[in-house]
């Protein structure tokens, strides 16, 4: 069964490349030029992965991106302009699991894309099964799935990732460029793309996000997980 990617940009010339490697790979691509029909299209039949450019007609990316995470988990990897980290860092916030910048090699895309997949289909860098447990927060790796309370949370692959991660090595501090290497997979990145990520994951498991108990800063470091089973 093939991968639907829909990749949404107002550039023909872009979409075709970006669908010309993508197909190459195997996926089932469709594209789309507006975020409005974007997003229809998206709600009526979720797509395994949309590739989203930030600036669209009728509904910019960042508006689609929010519109489609209050319905579905579907991974979104954000195309944004050359050095514009602010898009960068509010696209992260919004739900984006990744972002490449424009101009962009077509490769690097398609290698991106099958990194979120892995991820989305639970095959993370971290590895493993089995299910981590803090209290009333527990993380089924094999599952890929998240309860706090008994409720399900709605993660994106990379807060997946990031949580298995630091749940398997409590009260052990990582900094940013640590966790860009071992979670995501890079040797090199922006280090927003963790303190974004590390917020939105606060905002889904902490009881007050302001006073994080569970995902603590190390003030000259970066994060550690602290289990609150133990208070």
């Amino acid at each position: 069964m093939n991968t639907r990617i829909l990749v949404v940009d107002d550039d023909p010339t872009v979409s075709e490349v970006v669908a010309r490697y993508l197909e190459r790979d195997g996926h089932e691509v469709e594209c789309v030029g507006d975020g409005a029909e974007a997003l229809r299209r998206a709600l009526a039949r979720p797509p395994d992965l949309m590739v989203l450019d930030l600036m669209l007609p009728k509904l910019d990316g960042l508006q689609v991106c929010r519109k489609l995470r209050e319905r579905w988990p579907v991974p979104v990897i954000m195309l944004t302009a050359l050095g514009e980290e602010i898009d960068r860092v509010v696209g992260l916030e919004t739900g984006a699991d990744d972002y490449v910048t424009k101009p962009f090699s077509p490769r690097e895309l398609a290698l991106r894309v099958q990194s979120v997949l892995r991820r989305a289909r639970g095959a993370s860098v971290t590895g493993g099964t089995g299910v981590l447990r803090d209290g009333d927060l527990v993380v089924d790796v094999g599952a890929h799935e998240v309860r706090l309370r008994g409720e399900e949370v709605l993660l994106t692959a990379r807060e997946f990732d990031l949580l298995a991660h630091l749940m398997r090595n409590p009260r052990q501090a990582f900094s940013r460029s640590a966790l860009l290497n071992q979670v995501w997979g890079w040797s090199f990145g922006d280090s927003s793309t963790v303190t974004v990520h590390v917020r939105r994951l606060r905002e889904k498991i902490e009881p007050d996000p302001t006073e994080p108990r569970r995902i603590v800063t190390v003030w000259g470091v970066g994060y550690r997980y602290e289990p609150m089973d133990d208070a």
